[in-house]
């Protein structure tokens, strides 16, 4: 297993990043971890580790937030994003992960690794927490704006492939977001969709509405990426502000600050089950290669999470069967 890193992504790079690799190379066995960014940054971080297991690609070229995707992926041929995703097209990486610019990164995904044949447009797909703990797959987030019925019912094939062999949830359930639960509900785009992925090769349970999500009313819910990403948004920021309404509440007295003494790994228990860091990245579906798109401000417990799930992507063949779903679906609709 050849993993591609892009160490100077994300705002804890490079520490973090290598801090991350370095969990993964003692944990998990038959990896070959390429890190590449700045080596004179990256370097003072390697502290006692298996040189045959991690190696360093030396550059000091970055795209940065600031850049615009394309015109960076293009110009900037030397940065560690493209020269990570170049190592997978070239076949030296079974797989990439960077916390770095999404666009970017979804550029270099594009133009560099490539998408599956038969994928009219990617998906980035992350995995959202439930109250159970199971958590929900939700794509597409923002990859596309806009889309078509026909790119959804991709989404939802990737995605279940994805969730029966990565999460190993059997069978998985897959809704469509949408106003209501009803038949015949939503807009164009969405009665669409639903009649199409009434024949389409999941486990389709129809349509979802948005306040169910983390009930986990799906294993996975199918969306355009321009309402998948103002829902994730709205699902982060809550998440964050009910996290600052219960500190400002805990911390209100001498009453309640006692109270939060007595609860508090209850509290720390609830704030894990809300952890992007536990859930790896976001993948962007539908490409040659597994990409995965780690959260910006990632920690090392994150980075090691993305690592494995990039892992589990490459070792079930994640690629290669949703190649063969559309393959087997193209060959059915000519017939």
């Amino acid at each position: 297993m050849r993993l591609a890193i892009d160490a100077m992504g994300g705002d804890n790079a490079p520490e973090e990043i290598v801090k991350g690799a370095l969990e993964a190379i003692g944990k998990m066995e038959n990896l070959h971890i390429t890190l590449v960014g700045d080596k004179d940054k990256i370097t003072p971080y390697l502290i006692d580790y298996d040189q045959t297991k991690i190696e360093v690609i030396h550059t000091t070229e970055v795209i940065t937030g600031e850049d615009e995707p394309v015109r960076a992926v293009r110009r900037k041929k030397n940065s560690s994003l493209v020269l990570m995703a170049n190592e997978v097209k070239e076949g030296r990486a079974d797989a990439c992960i960077s916390a770095g610019n999404t666009g970017a990164l979804m550029s270099a995904g594009l133009f560099v690794v490539g998408r599956i044949p038969g994928i009219d447009r990617p998906a980035l797909s992350p995995t959202l927490p439930t109250i159970d703990g199971k958590g929900f797959l939700l794509l597409d987030v923002g990859a596309n704006v806009d889309a078509k019925a026909q790119h959804l019912v991709q989404y939802a094939i990737m995605g279940s492939v994805y969730t029966e062999k990565v999460r190993s949830i059997q069978n998985p359930t897959v809704g469509l977001l949408n106003i209501g639960t009803e038949n015949g509900k939503g807009n164009d785009l969405t009665k669409k969709t639903f009649e199409q992925l009434k024949e389409a090769p999941i486990h389709f349970v129809g349509n979802v509405e948005a306040r169910d999500l983390l009930d986990g009313v799906a294993d996975v819910v199918v969306t355009d990426g321009f309402t998948g990403n103002v829902t994730l948004k709205t699902i982060e920021g809550t998440a964050g502000a009910m996290f600052s309404m219960l500190k400002e509440t805990f911390m209100g007295s001498f009453k309640t600050k006692l109270a939060a003494g007595m609860m508090k790994s209850d509290l720390k228990g609830l704030k894990n089950k809300l952890d992007y860091s536990e859930y790896g990245g976001a993948g962007l579906f539908g490409l040659a290669a597994p990409v995965i798109k780690a959260h910006g401000s990632s920690n090392s417990r994150a980075i090691y999470s993305a690592i494995k799930q990039a892992s589990h992507m490459v070792e079930n063949h994640v690629t290669d069967t949703i190649k063969e779903t559309i393959e087997k679906m193209d060959v059915e609709e000519k017939e």
